[in-house]
């Protein structure tokens, strides 16, 4: 029967192995800063635990026994795995956090309670960018980003993973020739001018604004004004529904445009197990709004 019916105690089995590398009390003792006595004590309420003398006190200390030499090596080893056991919870605990940003009209709610849902004790935080902002990953204010490609990021120091692609909508002014068109085709808007903004450098960019002498924008709501007053039309996301809040803005399908990607970007090299465990969800449950 072992000690009071207790599992075996860790502390216990660290004093043992402390003595049998002395082989003398005193020192074990000193080397645990414990009391002799009491490390006597804790020896002999382990040997009782076990039902088994462990260890042989001589006049120049101590000595195992044939059971305390069996003993030792898988002493040892529990205590190893115990302690790996220890750094890996730790470790696991310390990276259960994540910081994710996401672009302007982008709804990413199913996403986080979908990671929520499959790791309920991880720390989720989330952040609204603006276009301007996707440096945030890059200087790691946010772990991952969720956003329309392209990113005026360096691809050597991120990777993406595509989540859906949105065909694209033409938006323009009440009244402009366009505003009644079931739809118009991309060549039919291959010669408008595309006004310069930093942070839609490709043909196809997430979002343009087209018009001749039109200045650089950087606000979306000023890009919205700028159509409303008809010095320019859009091309937008049909997911983003921003601009159907203005009463003077028509919405129009294209024809024959590349699709706008929504992807999630993470740092190359990121040991961050969130980062994949956020793709894993965000494929799960992010699709292209319906239109």
């Amino acid at each position: 029967m072992n000690d009071l019916g207790q599992d075996l105690e860790l502390r216990l089995v660290r004093y043992f192995t402390v003595v049998a590398t002395h082989q003398h009390f005193g020192r074990a003792a000193a080397d645990l800063h414990v009391a002799q006595p009491a490390l006597s004590r804790q020896i002999q309420r382990l040997e009782k635990y076990l039902g088994v003398q462990l260890l042989d006190r001589v006049p120049q200390g101590t000595r195992l026994t044939p059971a305390g030499e069996r003993f030792l090596p898988r002493a040892q080893a529990l205590l190893q795995a115990a302690r790996q056991a220890e750094l890996v919870a730790r470790e696991q605990a310390e990276t259960e956090r994540i910081a994710i940003g996401y672009v302007e009209d982008l709804v990413i709610t199913a996403a986080v309670r979908e990671l929520r849902r499959r790791h309920p004790d991880a720390e989720i935080a989330t952040r609204h960018l603006s276009c301007r902002d996707v440096g945030a990953l890059s200087d790691k204010r946010v772990d991952a980003l969720i956003a329309r490609a392209p990113l005026p990021l360096a691809t050597d120091d991120v990777f993406t993973t595509p989540l859906y692609e949105e065909p694209r909508m033409l938006v323009v002014p009440r009244g402009h020739p366009l505003a009644d068109r079931a739809s118009v085709t991309a060549d039919e808007l291959a010669g408008e001018e595309v006004a310069p903004c930093a942070f839609e450098t490709a043909d196809w960019a997430s979002y343009r604004i087209l018009g001749a002498g039109v200045p650089p924008i950087e606000s979306y709501e000023d890009k919205l004004e700028l159509v409303a007053s008809g010095r320019a039309i859009a091309v937008l996301p049909v997911g983003d529904r921003r601009s159907s809040l203005r009463p003077h803005l028509v919405t129009v399908p294209i024809e024959g445009a590349p699709p706008s990607q929504v992807i999630l970007a993470g740092r190359k090299g990121d040991s961050n197990p969130m980062i994949r465990n956020l793709r894993q969800a965000a494929k799960a449950v992010l699709t292209a709004p319906a239109a």
